[in-house]
């Protein structure tokens, strides 16, 4: 049978009105009220151009973080976690973050695995 001669108002689609997602597939993209991500901070440029050569302080990473960026080692590397999401951060320094992401991924696979993670990379 062909499509009928009469559309109710509610048979249309209401073209303000966001489409449904589609039959068993995920909605992706930010939630509502989220915040736009901004360009980096001197403090991110930072953070980006101490992971490319840390190894070069004296003393340990830990002491290094709290030294130079007065955070703990933890709100460091949360900080460094939303970083490692961000195309800003990419295009600022994109082999530190894409080796970092590599490495983060590694991380989180061994954990699942359940087997230590490989250090690769010294």
């Amino acid at each position: 049978m062909g499509r009928p001669d009469s559309l109710t108002a509610c048979d249309e689609a209401d073209p303000t009105s966001p489409a449904p997602p589609a039959r068993g597939s995920l909605k992706l993209g930010r939630p509502e009220g989220s915040l736009t991500p901004m360009a980096l901070s001197d403090r991110d440029r930072a953070i980006l151009d101490f992971e490319r050569a840390w190894w070069q302080e004296a003393g340990s990473k830990e002491a290094a973080i709290r030294h130079r960026f007065a955070l703990s080692p933890t709100r460091y590397y949360q900080v460094l976690g939303v970083l490692l999401t961000s195309p800003d951060a990419l295009a600022y320094d994109p082999l530190v973050v894409r080796r970092l992401r590599r490495l983060r991924v590694d991380r989180r696979r061994a954990r699942i695995e359940g087997r230590p993670a490989e250090r690769r990379y010294r």
